[in-house]
This record gives structure tokens, C-alpha cells and sequence, in this order.
């Protein structure tokens, strides 16, 4: 039986996180988890890292400032940045993950904020966030952190976005 591990963060998962994602066809750069570790040190954010067997398998972080300017102006933490490997998918790592930084976030908040893309691409992610009962903010579809207009024209990517929160 695989044993799931959740924890913060390490310096030498940065490239081991990049090279799996490579492995799969997914582009992140090694940057970007240099600057996780930097804000994760900052307290800006906090980074869960899934492992099973002691293998990488997904990751989240806690922007405890949000970016969105509605929990921005709450003090709404966001989950953001959520990841599994194609390979790991199915078997509830997203789930876990999610509910390892609800507690977090729950000691310091009462409301946890989560963005997500209206693609197909991000169908899985709608539908979980749903079951774990995010309801939608009721400001719309958001892109460049501005609410989109009836009759606005937009092209559909990572953004535009529909923000959700729920009560913890």
C-alpha cells in the first residue's frame, strides 16, 4: 500500500518538482520554486508537497495575501498553484492536499478563497472544488483581476477566472 505524505516545501524539491512535470510534458520553470521557497521563508506563502513512497506527486500553495483584490480586501486566504502528476491522479492527492491547507488556513481565517480556470482543462478541478463545497463568490468571471461585463470579449486561457470561496 502507497503511503501519502503532505509537508512544506524543501530546497531539493525545486528541481525534482521541475523535472517531473518535464517528464509529462508540463513546462515549469525552476524559478518559480525558487520563489516559493523565498515567499514560503517571507511567510508570504505556504507550499504543500505531496509525496507517495517518497516519490513527488503534487503540490499547492497558500497565498495568504491574495492576488484577487475581493479577498485581497477580506483577508481571504487563496488556495493557489494546484498541481497533481497525470500519474497521480484519481486517487484523492488533490482532495488531501486541499484539506491539509483548509486546517492550516482555519487557525487563521474562517473563509479560504480558490481561483479556477473555465476551460475544459480545468473540469476536474470545478467539479472538485464543488464536492469539497466552494460555492462561487458571485463577482463573475474575473480576468486580469477585473470582473468581466456583459457583451466583454475575452480569450479563454489560464485566464479568465471564477473565484469560489467556503466557509470553514
Amino acid at each position: 500500500m502507497s503511503t501519502l505524505k503532505i509537508r512544506p516545501l524543501l530546497l531539493e524539491d525545486c528541481q525534482k518538482i521541475v523535472t517531473a512535470f518535464e517528464e509529462q510534458g508540463w513546462q515549469k520553470p525552476l524559478a518559480l520554486y525558487h520563489q516559493y521557497m523565498a515567499m514560503q521563508s517571507a511567510k508570504e506563502r505556504d507550499i504543500l508537497v505531496a509525496t507517495i513512497d517518497n516519490s513527488f506527486a503534487g503540490y499547492l500553495t497558500i497565498n495568504w495575501k491574495a492576488n484577487y483584490p475581493d479577498f485581497k480586501a477580506k483577508s481571504i486566504p487563496e488556495i493557489a498553484d494546484l498541481n497533481v502528476l497525470k500519474k497521480f491522479q484519481k486517487r484523492g492527492i488533490a482532495t488531501d492536499l486541499i484539506k491539509s491547507a483548509e486546517i492550516k488556513i482555519s487557525k487563521k481565517s474562517k473563509t479560504v478563497g480558490i481561483g479556477v480556470g473555465l476551460t475544459h482543462d480545468y473540469g476536474q478541478a470545478q467539479r472538485l472544488y464543488i464536492r469539497l463545497g466552494y460555492m462561487p463568490d458571485g463577482k463573475g468571471v474575473i480576468k486580469d483581476n477585473k470582473k468581466l461585463n456583459y457583451g466583454d470579449q475575452v480569450t479563454l486561457g489560464d485566464d479568465p477566472i471564477l473565484y469560489l470561496t467556503k466557509t470553514l
